[in-house]
């Protein structure tokens, strides 16, 4: 925090002049100094903690303005590749950031936000919409279309309950995908809305029994359609672009469970008066945004301050 310290004329009037206190990045502690320069940037020691740390608004262990990170996080599942997102770091600063560090960001902080939310289970309706789709990857499959992304959302509040990817389109792919949403919702719904695929039929029932009717909708059918599942799916067939930079299972579960986190408590929906599902759902949570999750809003290092002009004494 700045404290005033110093007067100087300004103007030709007396000011104050605010001396910063640099804080700590690692303990928060005001007990710093000066030590010497990293790479051109002034470097600073903290007398409490012993540790050394760079004059600049990176994260502790960090080179680059958080700022970056988030805006890379949010630009990648905004539907932007690796390699577009380093184009434009590059555009604005004169660091060498490659689209490997791009890569550590996003796969860092997914796992954060998806750690953070995974247990949070939102308050739904009792009718959900099902469906899946083919999403063309470098992923090595049998068939040419590419893997199928399976997803089931609430009709009330849009949230995203579930997602999976696999190989093939079975009765077995279907039950789990129900069992997932259940666990999310921690209830059972008492309708399930799909398409004609067959397999929902035995997948449905074996994970829920007669406690939920099945119901296939059709265009021509208004309250059953599967209309709000697929304008998700266009959504996120929107980014295949990206998709195809994902070459192995593991990365693209991360990737689904990412956006997952993204689409539900991150994201606007027009539909719900430009709030995310989450919040439409209940949920109480902390991080609202990429920023959030990256810890822009920590406490900064130093606090800005202008020079306070000192009133002059009346003759």
């Amino acid at each position: 925090m700045g404290i005033y310290k110093e007067y100087k004329t300004i103007n030709g009037q007396q000011a104050r002049v605010p001396y910063f206190d640099i804080v700590c990045k690692f303990c928060g502690s005001s007990h710093t100094r000066k030590f010497g320069f990293s790479k051109g940037v002034q470097a600073y020691f903290c007398n409490d903690c012993q540790r050394k740390f760079a004059g600049t608004d990176a994260l502790a262990h960090g080179r680059v303005s958080p700022s970056f990170i988030a805006n890379a996080l949010h630009e990648y599942y905004s539907g932007m590749s690796f390699h577009e997102i380093e184009h434009n770091i590059d555009q604005r600063t004169s660091g060498d950031i490659s689209h490997t560090a791009v890569i550590k960001w996003v796969n860092k902080y997914t796992k954060k936000a998806i750690r953070e939310t995974k247990d949070l289970h939102p308050k739904v309706g009792n009718r959900w919409i099902a469906d899946e789709t083919y999403i063309k990857t470098d992923v090595k499959t049998s068939d040419p279309k590419g893997v199928v992304f399976w997803d089931i959302i609430d009709a009330d509040t849009r949230f995203l309950l579930a997602s999976r990817i696999t190989t093939t389109r079975s009765t077995q792919d279907a039950k789990q995908l129900m069992e997932l949403a259940a666990a999310r919702a921690n209830k059972t719904p008492t309708s399930v809305v799909t398409d004609k695929l067959a397999a929902y039929i035995d997948g449905i029932e074996l994970a829920f029994g007669s406690d939920a009717k099945h119901r296939q909708g059709s265009p021509f059918n208004v309250e059953h359609s599967t209309a709000l599942i697929e304008r998700f799916h266009n959504t996120l067939k929107a980014r295949t672009k990206v998709m195809r930079d994902l070459r192995d299972k593991s990365t693209l579960k991360r990737f689904t469970d990412g956006w997952l986190v993204y689409y539900n408590f991150f994201r606007p929906n027009m539909a719900l008066d430009n709030k995310p599902p989450a919040e439409v759902a209940g949920l109480n949570y902390e991080n609202h945004s990429w920023a959030d999750v990256v810890g822009i809003k920590k406490v900064p290092i130093a606090q800005i301050l202008k020079p306070e002009i000192v009133p002059q004494e009346s003759a």
